[in-house]
């Protein structure tokens, strides 16, 4: 059995402009590991200031190269935080408190997402966008799919509470990044449905570009956000079709 109580795991790939940042945040673990993905700046020199525990090495999957972290960290808990993600004050005495009272096997965690400077409160679902993420958990209970792209999940633990605070989350820099994690995004959904054979039909995901822009923009109140809002229904309604139609279309 370890005796280091609390891990905070930090996957990063060419992250060298907001690493430091992130790390900064998470003094209060008993360890950080950083897993370094095909990195070619100078995240490595970044991460080494902050930490000796260090995973280098090529992922196509995401949820390979998550689990590969989880397997690399010796604490009880492990706490998950992506390179644009802060830990706030309140998240951080919230998770400690949870690793020394919890009877729980993981924990979901508030997330605070921005576009740029402009906190984005409503509207956000349909895998294009969350409110809250399962980062906190005990070793060994979590493991991700094979996905390139939102992988599942498979837990052996129950569910706790929801921790307060938050991870303030940096999703977009602007509008312009947002529709290009769009195009990302679609383009590793649509090799993961290539491979399972799973394409689907035009005609259904075309019914999914309503009902997923009705559940972002008015059933979690995405018009409460403005243009913000209706841009992020868009673009949660598209991203089945857009999927869809490059799995289908295209080879690569």
């Amino acid at each position: 059995m370890s005796n280091i109580a609390l891990s905070a795991l930090v996957v990063a790939h060419n992250e060298e402009d907001r690493l430091a940042a992130c790390l900064d945040r998470l003094g209060f673990a008993d360890e950080i590991v950083v897993v370094l993905d095909k990195c070619s700046d100078d995240s490595k020199i970044i991460a080494m200031s902050y930490t000796q525990r260090l995973l280098e090495g090529s992922w196509d999957i995401e949820g390979d190269r998550r689990n590969a972290g989880l397997e690399h960290c010796q604490g009880s808990w492990i706490l998950e935080v992506d390179c644009d993600e802060l830990v706030n004050d309140e998240l951080a005495r919230c998770v400690l408190e949870a690793v020394k009272t919890s009877s729980y096997g993981w924990h979901e965690v508030p997330i605070d997402n921005y576009i740029g400077v402009r906190l984005v409160r409503y509207g956000w679902g349909a895998s294009f966008g969350t409110s809250a993420v399962p980062r906190l958990s005990r070793k060994g209970v979590k493991t991700w799919g094979a996905q390139r792209v939102h992988p599942s999940l498979t837990w052996t633990g129950t569910k706790g509470p929801r921790l307060g605070g938050a991870l303030e989350h940096y999703v977009d820099r602007n509008i312009s990044d947002m529709i290009r994690r769009l195009d990302s995004y679609s383009t590793a959904k649509a090799r993961d449905m290539r491979e399972l054979g799973e394409i689907g039909s035009t005609a259904n995901n075309v019914r999914r570009v309503f009902s997923r822009f009705f559940k972002c923009y008015v059933s979690r109140k995405g018009y409460r956000e403005g243009g913000y809002g209706l841009l992020i229904a868009i673009c949660a309604g598209l991203y089945p079709l857009i999927s869809h139609l490059k799995a289908k279309l295209e080879n690569d």
